[in-house]
């Protein structure tokens, strides 16, 4: 069986050794290699030719980022982010990934030891994942660009409070490994007007805010982290916070969310079955579900519920995911009307609106 090879970039001695042990415990998995800092990591990912690195961001001589803009440009291979649960961990996480990284674990906080059957279970699990995930250059931000929202229209849209009416389209997204850029590709796309869309990424707390604040900055329309009772309105997508589930419900003035405490499901929380299924549950053909890369299973059965609901429900093809897990187990159990690349999946939905 070939291993999967390891290079571990970190400037603290605790946590390189740390990772080694963790990896060490995964007979597939083969630590050929740790450095201290990005400079002495070039010269071994020269020497040992690592399949996956494991780099964190604040290190001494070179930070995390500029390593990883350099390397994606030079030579572009699997990395996973080893980041910090803060709001400035979080910032630099989200630029990491929109620069190529595959994917991130968050640092346990204080006692390490309390958390690592966790940090085993999702080090091992994303770094199997990077191994096998296809490798883009990052997309350069001019292209991610869109108008500035200055204009009136995109004013007034973003503060309309009525509900979405009966019969109106809501678009339904869940993802996870690679799903950060997938999402900004397809929100960048929709105009200020797109239908109300829910999502959910797998990230922890903090995370998630800071993701939808960057997409929001990106994107015409208006990109919030959801919160409790959170009406679905025309141009707004709400993210479901990290922690939490994210379901949706109608009552008198229309739909809403519930953003609700409960355990995970699928070993993830926010988990995408949830939100998949409570909108098999409640909004029926008014739904479009969209499945995005990332591994595992998470989603499959509530997108089949949704399509057994009569909503509209699309896969990413193989193709252009990162990781074809999730959209893979939703086509093979029949969950799936359309499956299309990333680049046609906006385009698709706002013709089904017309």
């Amino acid at each position: 069986m070939k291993k999967t090879k390891v290079l571990i970039i970190d400037d603290s001695a605790l946590v390189r050794r740390l990772l080694t042990d963790v990896f060490e415990t995964d007979p597939s998995i083969e630590v050929v290699g740790v450095a201290p800092d990005p400079l002495i990591a070039i010269r071994k990912i020269r020497d040992l030719g690592p399949d996956v690195l494991t780099l964190d961001i604040e290190m001494p001589k070179m930070d995390g980022l500029t390593f990883l803009s350099r390397l994606m440009r030079v030579n572009p291979m699997p990395v996973v982010m080893f980041s910090s649960l803060t709001q400035r961990g979080a910032d630099a996480t989200m630029k990491a990934l929109s620069l190529g990284a595959i994917d991130f674990v968050t640092k346990p906080k204080i006692r390490l030891s309390e958390s690592i059957e966790d940090l085993k279970l999702d080090l091992v699990s994303k770094v199997k994942a990077a191994s096998t995930a296809k490798i883009r250059k990052a997309v350069s931000p001019p292209d991610l660009m869109v108008p500035p929202k200055l204009d009136a229209d995109a004013i007034i849209k973003a503060e309309r409070s009525s509900p979405a009416r009966e019969g109106t389209k809501v678009l339904v997204i869940g993802s996870s490994t690679g799903g950060t850029v997938a999402i900004e590709q397809i929100l960048n796309k929709l105009p200020a007007d797109a239908p109300p869309t829910l999502i959910v990424q797998h990230m922890p707390p903090v995370f998630t805010n800071s993701f939808a604040k960057r997409v929001n900055d990106l994107s015409a329309m208006t990109v919030l982290e959801a919160q409790d009772n959170d009406e679905l309105r025309e141009g707004v997508a709400l993210i479901a916070p990290g922690g939490k589930h994210m379901l949706v419900n109608r009552g008198p003035r229309g739909y809403y969310v519930r953003v609700k405490d409960g355990p995970p499901v699928n070993r993830h929380i926010p988990s995408v079955d949830v939100l998949f299924r409570s909108a098999a549950n409640t909004l029926g053909p008014n739904a479009i579900g969209v499945i995005l890369t990332g591994m595992g299973d998470d989603g499959a059965r509530g997108m089949k519920e949704m399509r057994e609901s009569g909503a509209f429900t699309i896969a990413q093809d193989e193709e252009s995911c990162v990781v074809f897990g999730m959209p893979k187990v939703a086509v093979e159990m029949g969950g799936v009307c359309r499956v299309l690349p990333l680049s046609a999946i906006a385009g698709f939905i706002l013709n089904r609106q017309e």
